[in-house]
């Protein structure tokens, strides 16, 4: 079972708190599970790099704290809403029902939304669906309790499997949401 919520919580105390070290959360599969959508070689890279990278450097006090504490707490809620790959991966339950009533097509339009707010960021950074069903950007790195689904759109997440086309990443990446983990988030009064 995942760790997802406890994990969430955690970091939303220790982002309020700031004295305690943050810790990565483990992957929830094995780092080759989400081929040919990313790869190991991009999971060892983004995950084992550059995400455990912000925690250290939080814990070591380097560098920008806020920046690296709210990198940390970013790639924690999106490494865990991955899930390995499904053909007809669909949103059911809660999940399903919050994008019926926020997207009158559905997922495509939900889809659609993401891609056109997605491929409109110049440069880097973060797309999520909010919790009041808007999709929302943010520039670099910030801490958000809205948050129900994450898509980092930092050149390392897909760069390496996709090289510059970012559109063909995050299509894929509808394969491998964790919905199960997305109807928990909505659950929760915040992240």
């Amino acid at each position: 079972m995942f760790k997802t919520l406890p994990a969430l919580r955690q970091l939303i105390i220790e982002a309020e708190t700031s004295n305690k070290n943050l810790v990565l959360d483990y992957l929830p599969y094995g780092r080759s599970d989400l081929e040919p959508v990313l790869s190991e070689q991009s999971i060892d890279y983004h995950y084992g790099k550059l995400a455990r990278g912000y925690v250290d450097r939080y814990n070591n006090k380097e560098g920008d704290l806020k920046f690296n504490e709210a990198g940390a707490f970013l790639h924690n809620i999106y490494f865990p809403q991955l899930t390995p790959p499904k053909t007809s991966n669909q949103p059911f339950g809660i999940s399903s029902e919050f994008i019926k009533d926020h997207f009158k097509e559905g997922l495509e339009e939900l889809k659609n939304k993401f891609t056109e707010t997605a491929m409109s960021i110049q440069g880097s950074g973060w797309v999520y669906l909010s919790r009041s069903g808007k999709i929302k950007t943010i520039v670099n790195h910030e801490i958000r309790s809205d948050i129900i689904l994450l898509i980092d759109w930092w050149e390392h997440a897909w760069s390496l499997d996709y090289q510059a086309d970012k559109a063909k990443y995050l299509k894929n990446t509808w394969r491998i949401i964790n919905w199960a983990v997305i109807n928990d988030r909505l659950n929760l009064k915040t992240v």
